[in-house]
Parts: C-alpha cells; sequence; structure tokens
C-alpha cells in the first residue's frame, strides 16, 4: 500500500499562507495572518461583495473533476460576478470543508488539497485576485464557500434593472459548451477513471466547462464606457438569467435563434438553458456602437428588449417556424 499522510490544518494554512504571498497589493493593507483583512479601494469606489458555494456531489464531482478544475470553477463563478456588474475584484476569500482523505498526500503526490489550490491560485493570479483570507475546517464532504470584494466607481455598476424597451441585446463567446462539457464527462466516467484527470483536462471540449473564464476585462470595458444598461453573468443558463434582466428591470425580451453563437458541439437546448458558462448577457441602447470583439472576446448581438404586454409571453424565440414563448428552464436549486 501506498503510505499517505494527512497536513494537519495549521501545516496546511501556512503552506496555503506561503503560495497566496505575491506582491504587495495597494487595495489589501492586510492579508492572511489577523482575524480580518483590510482593504482599501480607491477614492470615489464602492465595494461589491458576491459569495458562492461548491459542494461535492451538487457543483462537482470529485470522480470527474480535477481538483485543479475544482479550485479553478470555484473562483471563476465569484469573478463572474462581479465581471457582471463591472467591478474590478479586490480580494478573495476562501472557506473550504474537507474530508481528511483530501488533505492526505500519496507517497510523493500531492494531496486534493494542494491540486485545489494549484487550480484556485492560478486563476486568481491571472485575475490579478489576491487570497486575503478565509477558514478551513474538517468536513464529511467537500465544500468551498467563496466570498468575493470589487470595486466599481459609486453609482456607476451595471445593474440587471437598467434595460429599457428598443435595447439590444448581446452575449459574450459561445453559449452551451459547458453543460455539453459536463454530459460528455458523464458519458465518459468509466474510461476518464481509467485515463485519468489530466486526460480530461486537456480535451478542448471540456475547457468551458472545467475552465470557465470569467469576462473581467470585459464588463470592465462595458462599465468604464456605460456601454450597457444592464448585465448578468450566464451561470444558470441564457434562458433564465435573460428572465433576471426581464424581471428587474420591467420589460420582456425576444431572442433570434439563428443569432445565439453555440460552442461546437453544443446544442441549442444546452446554448439556451444549459448554464455554468459564465459569459456576460447584457442590453445596450440601439445607438450605442457595441464591437464585435472586447478585449479578444466575440461579442454577438441575439435579439432585443420589448416592451411588456397582456398576453404575450415575457420571453419569446424567434425561429425559421415562427415566435414561440421562451421557458425559463435554466438551473435552479429547489425547483
Amino acid at each position: 500500500m501506498t503510505p499517505s499522510h494527512a497536513l494537519g490544518e495549521l501545516a496546511l494554512l501556512q503552506q496555503i499562507r506561503r503560495r497566496a504571498a505575491g506582491p504587495a497589493q495597494t487595495t489589501v493593507r492586510l492579508g492572511i495572518g489577523d482575524d480580518c483583512a483590510l482593504l482599501r479601494p480607491r477614492p470615489g469606489e464602492e465595494i461589491a461583495i458576491t459569495t458562492d458555494l461548491s459542494i461535492a456531489g451538487r457543483h462537482f464531482h470529485p470522480d470527474w473533476h480535477p481538483p485543479e478544475a475544482v479550485g479553478h470553477r470555484a473562483l471563476a463563478r465569484s469573478l463572474s460576478d462581479l465581471a457582471a456588474m463591472g467591478a474590478r475584484p479586490l480580494a478573495a476569500f476562501l472557506s473550504l470543508g474537507l474530508p481528511r482523505d483530501l488533505a492526505e498526500r500519496k507517497g510523493r503526490r500531492p494531496a486534493w488539497v494542494e491540486r485545489f489550490f494549484d487550480g484556485f491560485l492560478a486563476l486568481a493570479a491571472q485575475c490579478k485576485t489576491p487570497l486575503a483570507g478565509g477558514d478551513l475546517a474538517e468536513s464529511p464532504i467537500a465544500a468551498a464557500d467563496v466570498v468575493m470584494a470589487g470595486a466599481v466607481p459609486r453609482g456607476k455598476a451595471l445593474l440587471r434593472s437598467g434595460a429599457r424597451p428598443g435595447d439590444l441585446l448581446y452575449v459574450t463567446g459561445a453559449l452551451g459548451g459547458s453543460a455539453a462539457g459536463l454530459e460528455r464527462l458523464r458519458k465518459n466516467t468509466g474510461k476518464t477513471r481509467k485515463a485519468g484527470n489530466q486526460n480530461r483536462a486537456g480535451d478542448a471540449l471540456l475547457a468551458p466547462h472545467l475552465w470557465p473564464q470569467p469576462r473581467i476585462p470585459q464588463g470592465l470595458w462595458l462599465q468604464r464606457r456605460q456601454a450597457a444598461t444592464a448585465a448578468i453573468d450566464i451561470s444558470d443558463g441564457l434562458s433564465t438569467d435573460l428572465d433576471h434582466i426581464c424581471c428587474e428591470s420591467g420589460v420582456a425580451a425576444e431572442i433570434d435563434q439563428d443569432s445565439i453563437p453555440i460552442f461546437p458541439g453544443a446544442s441549442l437546448e444546452q446554448a439556451l438553458h444549459g448554464g455554468e458558462d459564465y459569459e456576460l448577457l447584457f442590453a445596450a441602447r440601439p445607438g450605442v456602437r457595441i464591437p464585435a470583439r472586447i478585449a479578444g472576446v466575440a461579442v454577438t448581438r441575439i435579439g432585443r428588449v420589448l416592451k411588456m404586454r397582456t398576453g404575450r409571453p415575457r420571453m419569446a424565440l424567434l425561429t425559421r417556424g415562427g415566435r414561440m414563448p421562451l421557458p425559463r428552464r435554466g438551473w435552479e436549486h429547489f425547483a
């Protein structure tokens, strides 16, 4: 048998602190090591706070998802929320619950938790987001709770509630790739267990699911130019997240089916309802010039905002066969 030993809490915390240490951050005055972190936003900024929970068996499957991808995805979810509001990241806080075996090293192999931090901290470095604190506990199941702090100029955050009739609807990137990747993982569970996690991580068809890229530069571009009237990230599916904008703004919307940018290998159903794409859905006035690419990512016009009318569905899909109601069929806990 391969000998194993568990990393103790204090040793693991010290390791995390060493790994999280980086160049001095002007926004984090005091990070890991005290009871609280101290953040220092720029004058005239407001603080944007979001939190996201990732639970084994619900948001990820240890048998399917490489630990690096679990760490990456846990942070990407919260970064995507900041992107949707046009906020720049200030700091991340991570509370991590782990079964003992995930903190154990098997011989020379790193523990699951060490590989989790490989993915988490790599994305944090890419997005210039320091890990400024958190908590660590032994738990019957793995769970990661990320709290993210961002900053946005006072009164200038992108909201869900600003869409108006006549606005045009846009999305970044392509949709459905995450749902298609998850389905691919489900079907190939036995094969991928034998092949190993690294083979899965290198599969381009799985990249949108395993390694989603939060659209921070695109959100900042929209916010700085005040180009969007409303915005949201596509975490629960296009249909569900569009419904959020419609409800908060008191409007209706229609989507052109042929205009939806679908990730290669994904279906229309997955693009409409799949979720976890972490692309941005936003509205803009017709006179505002939205480029075909923002910070290297494609932007596609997919529809328009309408007035609410009695007897007309809140959301519609324009197809070659005519106009159809678009039901809200994305992800919803407890539904």
